[in-house]
């Protein structure tokens, strides 16, 4: 009777190591399909469009900005707002451009603007701290009875009145592009917009040195 029980208990144990490898199997295709699912979503979370700030610095040369305004046309990159300016060294202009993209999509744009003779660093705002502004200038046509109402509202808003007249109630606001928005949407809602004027963003790094991505 000991042999037979003995091959009982065999066949129990065997069985039960069985079922843990099984169950140990199971957990570690789990583990692969979640640590597929979470490297997938990461690679989505990094290719999804952002809005990127990149400041360019040139040479003050004839056909410098066609250039790289052309380099993004050719290619289909999109640029929302561009504007451009002197610097405090007189033979290199800084352009300031918001555009869309994925990270390598960006990283593509950085590689190419290195690429023309003219520009001399190129720099991503969004990687690291940065201040960023934008000017609006707006027209208005304002009834008397709102006028006092109009201008409080602009003061509160951090805005200031260049112009009082009731038929070109001229304002202007610094700030984000999204305060920017609600303050144009706001005063639309009270008064008649005749004219937007927007300088598009404009940006400064927080750090002492920005890091930027210069051509070898």
């Amino acid at each position: 009777m000991t042999v037979p029980a003995f091959g009982w208990r065999l066949r129990a144990v065997l069985g039960a190591v069985d079922s843990d490898i099984g169950k140990t199997r199971e957990k570690n295709r789990q583990g692969v399909f979640q640590t597929t699912s979470l490297t997938a979503s990461c690679n989505m979370l990094h290719d999804t469009p952002m809005r990127h700030i990149i400041a360019i610095h040139l040479q003050n040369e004839a056909g410098a900005l066609t250039r790289v305004a052309g380099l993004f046309s050719t290619r289909g990159y999109n640029i929302e707002s561009l504007s451009v300016a002197a610097t405090n060294d007189a033979t290199v202009s800084r352009i300031t451009l918001v555009t869309r993209g994925s990270d390598s999509v960006v990283q593509q744009i950085i590689s190419q603007l290195n690429k023309l003779i003219d520009v001399v660093s190129v720099e991503d705002m969004t990687q690291g701290e940065h201040i960023e502004r934008e000017l609006v200038l707006l027209k208005l046509k304002v009834r008397l009875e709102q006028s006092d109402a109009v201008r409080g509202y602009v003061v509160r808003a951090g805005g200031r009145v260049l112009d009082p007249a009731s038929d070109g109630f001229i304002v202007e606001l610094t700030a984000s592009e999204q305060e920017v928005d609600q303050f144009v949407t706001d005063l639309g809602k009270g008064a008649e917009i005749v004219e937007v004027v927007r300088s598009g963003a404009l940006g400064i790094s927080r750090l002492e040195r920005a890091q930027r991505s210069r051509r070898d």
